[in-house]
């Protein structure tokens, strides 16, 4: 993992396309903005773990039966 350190209004660049800005800083609690092409999705971590995880869940065996089920 590369650690950066940036202040307010700062940037970082990320694949010649993704910008990166720290909007503000209080306590504990950063906001940042992230600028990208539309085809890029951007989601928070635990959405994306969520996300991932039904994904799983709908190739499973399960998933599959219910899709064989729905089809039929």
């Amino acid at each position: 993992m590369l650690a950066l350190s940036r202040k307010k209004n700062e940037a970082i660049i990320v694949n010649n396309n993704i910008e990166i800005t720290i909007l503000e800083v209080k306590g504990d609690q950063v906001k940042i903005g992230v600028t990208a092409p539309k085809e890029v999705p951007i989601y928070r971590k635990e959405v994306y773990v969520q996300i991932q995880e039904a994904n799983q869940e709908s190739v499973s065996e399960d998933g599959m039966m219910a899709l064989k089920d729905f089809l039929a």
